[in-house]
């Protein structure tokens, strides 16, 4: 991978940041969901939502999303190298989300912070999949943490680590699996076969990027005033089994200790309680979140965020890929080099 190549990928995520991510008809994230759960419902009407119907259903996603996309780029890059370019970079910036994760998270704060619960509980509904009836102020605002740690993962690091290491194709093929996952990856009687392969294949692709973002957290909150990096190695390496899933609790343990904060609790879902007072982080920390925390979580995955792209750029030179500042201009374009 080249240097033309890393600032590909910080400028995706500048454009992200600036921008966010913007709603509409033919988002690519609407486009893939909406192929997938039309795929699951074929598959189901003919009787064929087992194992292998599963399988096929994410195969048949990733290589229609990277056909269609390579598709796109390839023509709009003969057409012209800018339009190349800005396409290959707003598309990347459609499928990381750090400014609409904190966006999220800092709306429900907002709403608890003003006394507006039922605003609260809405946009806490809007991040989360459980019962928002039951919560407090303090609830909403500690699922609105719980939800950043873990979309920390899944949302940030694992898009920005597949892109640097694969491209835009490697991330947008991480997408559909994921999307996949969070669509059909349930276990309910429906997608109890179908959806294995996608969570499967979700949490071998997660394994890696979750442990790295449990390590760029540590590092972020030993050098962020009045968090604790100590504490969030600990939780996440003694807590994070107590999450569901193999790659989930480590970012959302290790952002418990990093605030020092006591996270999850009690969870509702359809009425029924799906976690009975299982908490993350110190006994002694304290279980009240306010639109402070809320704010320190969103710092917290900004440094952490920003730590991944200086790891990313440190490992390329360390690996003596970083050409000549005289080759920065040299082309690059999205389906490999000229040179």
């Amino acid at each position: 991978m080249s240097f033309e190549a890393f600032l590909l990928v910080a400028a995706v995520l500048l454009v992200d940041v600036l921008v966010g991510d913007p709603r509409y008809r033919l988002h690519p994230i609407r486009l893939i969901g909406s192929f997938i759960g039309g795929g699951e419902r074929l598959l189901r009407s003919r009787g064929w939502n087992g194992y292998a119907g599963g399988v096929a259903l994410l195969l048949v996603s990733v290589a229609v999303a990277a056909g269609a996309a390579a598709g796109v780029l390839s023509v709009l890059w003969a057409v012209s190298a800018v339009a190349g370019w800005i396409a290959y970079v707003v598309l990347g910036a459609h499928l990381v989300a750090v400014r609409d994760l904190a966006g999220h998270g800092l709306a429900i704060g907002r709403a608890a912070d003003a006394g507006d619960l039922g605003e609260a509980r809405a946009a806490t509904g809007m991040l989360v999949g459980r019962d928002t009836e039951r919560l407090d102020a303090a609830g909403c605002n500690r699922a609105a943490i719980e939800s950043l740690g873990e979309n920390l993962t899944d949302s940030v690091v694992a898009p920005l680590f597949y892109f640097t290491l694969f491209g835009l194709l490697g991330l947008l093929a991480f997408k559909v699996v994921s999307t996949a996952d969070s669509m059909v990856g349930y276990k309910s009687e429906r997608f109890r076969r179908v959806g294995w392969a996608s969570a499967r294949a979700d949490d071998v692709l997660a394994f890696v990027p979750a442990r790295l973002t449990w390590l760029l957290v540590v590092l972020a909150a030993a050098v962020l005033p009045g968090m604790s990096g100590r504490d969030a190695a600990r939780c996440g390496v003694r807590q994070h089994a107590l999450v569901p899933g193999p790659n989930a609790g480590w970012s959302e343990a290790s952002t418990a200790g990093a605030l020092r904060l006591r996270l999850v609790g009690d969870v509702w879902r359809d009425g029924v309680k799906v976690v009975d007072g299982i908490w993350l982080g110190r006994e002694e920390d304290r279980e009240a979140a306010t639109l402070s925390d809320v704010r320190r979580a969103v710092l917290l995955i900004g440094v952490t965020t920003f730590l991944f792209m200086v790891v990313a750029f440190l490992v390329l030179a360390v690996a003596g890929v970083v050409p000549w500042p005289e080759r920065l201009l040299a082309p690059w374009p999205p389906f490999g080099s000229t040179a």
